[in-house]
């Protein structure tokens, strides 16, 4: 049986890894994969695909390595061939990319024999995403933004029209976007703004109603773009 698994360019000098270890290698990356995936979807919004991905990466990288085994050559081509999948897949955000890693770190440590640093770095990591993810952490600075479009007829001065208001309801506020609309008679402006109170929030676009004569005004939650880490 230990002859099948054999590789044909294999020499007597060459160490061979055995079935049974690498059966256990392996069974225990899937295991460490679909930890860090159940792990992964405490709080947080994912996908059935990502998921996946997470749960059988460690194996896949724990049998690339146990492959590599010291070679070079081969150590230096599998290292091109994980570059060029950057290339193939969209940017995701900065809490998918981080599993990612910790998943390919695991795989990494187990292919290497190291298992019980495996499950221990795995059991770290995990416990320390699932802490922060509990208490929110980074929460506080992020929730109070928002993204509010407020059209304008081309009568307006659009640089100070909105400033008295501003000030009043936010803390702060910034125009990021100037766009014109129907057919050039209006304007779209697009300002990030935190506010004050957010129970004050209706009081804010009512006294802008006024100003841009009932026109249309839409406040959402400030988004991060996935490409943003």
């Amino acid at each position: 049986m230990e002859a099948l698994f054999k590789g044909i360019f294999d020499t007597s000098a060459a160490s061979v890894i055995s079935v049974k270890n690498f059966l256990i290698c392996v069974g225990l990356s899937l295991l460490l994969g679909a930890v860090m995936a159940l792990s992964y979807t405490y709080k947080t919004r994912y996908t059935k695909s990502f998921l996946l991905t997470l749960a059988t990466l460690p194996a896949v990288v724990c049998v690339v390595i146990m492959m590599v085994n010291g070679n070079i050559g081969t150590g230096v081509a599998v290292a091109g061939a994980f570059s060029l999948v950057r290339f193939r897949s969209a940017p995701g955000t900065a809490k998918e990319i981080g599993m990612i890693f910790l998943a390919m770190s695991a795989g990494l440590i187990a292919g290497m024999g190291y298992l019980g640093y495996a499950v221990l770095f795995t059991l770290i990591l995990c416990l320390v995403s699932m802490l922060y993810s509990a208490i929110d952490f980074g929460e506080a600075k992020t929730s109070g933004y928002k993204t509010m479009s407020v059209t304008i007829p081309e009568d307006l001065n659009y640089t100070e029209v909105f400033d008295d208001i501003l000030n009043k309801y936010t803390k702060k506020h910034e125009l990021k976007k100037v766009k014109t609309t129907n057919m050039g008679s209006m304007f779209r402006l697009t300002y990030d703004v935190i506010l004050k109170d957010r129970a004050l929030e209706k009081e804010m676009i009512d006294a802008m109603r006024v100003r841009n004569g009932n026109l249309e005004i839409s406040i959402s939650n400030q988004e991060v773009p996935n490409s943003e880490l």
